[in-house]
């Protein structure tokens, strides 16, 4: 790839991003809870050469609600587990990254280490995590091990504080999750049958992790990783996620709306990254889009005109919303791409028409412009985003 190239991924939900999505005569509702369903999914991503696939995931029912459940029976509701799905399809597919969405507030780091681990060894080295904080009252009522107030309102002084220790909290998961990938030595494993060795014992480590948070002693149960340390993405809305990203992510998401604001976020990430003594590290940002692509943008527009009218309001998203053809969104990208972005996470309105969109559309569009790969050239997602594989903080140097 030239020095010039941008990364494309795409984030799996559901039928797709609009709520009204599983309506469309493409979006195979009833097929939504079959591996052959996801594997199609990931087929046409990989077909567009596309660096990934992100999943997404919860604890508990979808919600039109930022922090509280509803009860519409008018939108999906019900997800199978993005980790199993990541599993299920990743022995079907050869070259493209498989992220799932962990939920980090609920859920041990020790159990999804050894998940994520385990799935970069059924990949062959192309694994990721997405890592997800929760901010739900009914989640936590589902583990019943703490409590979360409920918040009124996102910009007030409560949800800063909560948000805050929940960041906190996810950092230290990210920590303790690859000092336990780091837990095993690449060379641990001797596997000799005629001396009955199958471990070096001196190779396995503790890694006492005392925190506030959480307190683990390791080692994993699972070796290290193909890749040493699968990859750490996270979305960021505002600076205390965007301070997660700096420290302790390889990929982060942002939601610019235009390149001024884009210039903005990924200045303030790569300050922090500074600060956090990770200025010689490559990190990747990439932003996120909703999309709606057709050949012709009025029929693009006509499509979620239709679609808003089914949901009964308009769409919105925490994201920017690009209604037009694979020529207009390739305009942006680029515009977006000079603000300082590597890359972007692109969000399907209806995965059954516009993944097709991207991947039959979009990508030779930037291909024609050089902007976007011809064919794979790495086996591992690390590779492909130009990520070296990290040396392990237990083995002794030589």
């Amino acid at each position: 790839m030239s020095p010039s190239s941008l990364h494309l991924a795409v984030a799996l939900d559901g039928t797709g991003w609009h709520p009204a999505s599983w309506r469309e005569p493409v979006a195979r509702p009833g097929e939504l809870f079959t591996a052959g369903y996801w594997a199609d999914l990931v087929a046409e991503a990989e077909r567009g050469l596309l660096d990934f696939v992100t999943i997404e995931d919860g604890l508990g029912l979808q919600s039109s609600h930022l922090f509280d459940a509803d009860e519409r029976t008018d939108q999906v509701r019900g997800r199978l587990d993005a980790v199993l799905i990541a599993s299920r399809i990743a022995p079907l597919t050869r070259h493209i990254g498989l992220v799932p969405t962990a939920v980090v507030t609920h859920t041990e780091p020790f159990h999804l280490s050894k998940a994520i681990a385990t799935l970069d060894y059924v990949s062959t080295g192309r694994a990721g995590v997405r890592v997800q904080v929760s901010a739900r009252p009914g989640e936590a009522a589902h583990f019943g091990r703490r409590s979360i107030p409920r918040i009124e309102a996102y910009d007030s002084p409560q949800a800063h504080e909560l948000v805050t220790d929940l960041f906190e909290e996810a950092a230290d998961w990210v920590e303790v999750v690859r000092r336990l990938w780091d837990s095993w030595e690449d060379d641990a494993e001797i596997r000799d049958a005629a001396s009955g060795r199958f471990i070096d014992r001196d190779k396995l480590h503790y890694i006492d992790f005392e925190g506030r948070h959480f307190s683990v002693k390791g080692p994993s149960i699972t070796p290290r990783p193909p890749q040493g340390q699968p990859l750490v993405t996270a979305l960021g809305h505002q600076s205390v996620p965007y301070r997660l990203i700096a420290r302790q992510a390889d990929v982060g998401y942002i939601t610019p709306h235009d390149g001024d604001q884009a210039r903005a976020i990924v200045a303030e990430i790569r300050a922090e990254q500074e600060a956090a003594g990770r200025a010689g590290e490559l990190l990747h940002v990439f932003g996120d889009l909703v999309v709606f692509l057709d050949e012709d943008p009025a029929e693009a527009a006509a499509r979620r005109d239709r679609l808003d009218t089914l949901a009964g309001e308009p769409y919105t998203s925490d994201a920017r919303i690009f209604t037009g053809t694979p020529s207009q969104l390739a305009d942006l990208l680029a515009e977006l791409q000079a603000a300082g972005l590597t890359g972007f996470r692109l969000r399907p309105a209806v995965l059954g028409h516009d993944l097709p969109g991207i991947t039959r559309g979009l990508v030779p569009e930037l291909q024609r412009r050089g902007l976007f790969r011809t064919a794979y050239e790495a086996d591992t997602l690390r590779g492909l985003l130009g990520l070296a594989r990290p040396a392990n903080r237990y083995a002794a140097s030589v």
